[in-house]
């Protein structure tokens, strides 16, 4: 059975948070802050940040379709690995890697607290996609 600190780090993961930014503050410790780094640059956000973002995703996605290989906990971190599959607005017949993404995320009162993600444009060669099937849930 998963904890519940893998379970609050998969549920926010596998949600509709890009149609749906209450999902923020459901999973996000009012205090909480993000680093991430992807191919275009570092950035920090906190809540109000991850909130817009989402926002925004809505805008250019007709969905996002999770698919997760790792999801592993050491006391109070949740790392997760996983890959975004979409359609979008422009081509809602085709669903496409979106991107990779592995997260580290500190579990403080129940909520995530401080997360460290690195994300880079999925790379849809057959060897790349097999490598982030399921494999340590």
């Amino acid at each position: 059975m998963a904890s519940s600190e893998k379970a609050l780090v998969e549920s926010f993961y596998t949600s509709e948070f890009y149609k749906d930014p209450s999902q923020v503050s459901k999973h996000f410790h009012p205090d909480a802050e993000l680093f991430w780094n992807s191919s275009a640059g570092f950035n920090k956000m906190d809540v109000k940040d991850l909130e817009e973002i989402c926002t925004e995703m809505a805008k250019s996605f007709e969905y996002i379709r999770p698919e997760i290989s790792h999801l592993l906990q050491d006391n109070k971190s949740v790392t997760i690995r996983i890959t975004f599959y979409t359609k979008t607005i422009e081509n809602p017949d085709e669903e496409i890697p979106l991107t990779h993404m592995v997260a580290i995320w500190e579990i403080k009162d129940g909520k995530m607290y401080k997360g460290y993600q690195m994300s880079q444009p999925a790379d849809d060669s057959p060897d790349n996609l097999r490598s982030f099937m399921a494999i340590n849930l």
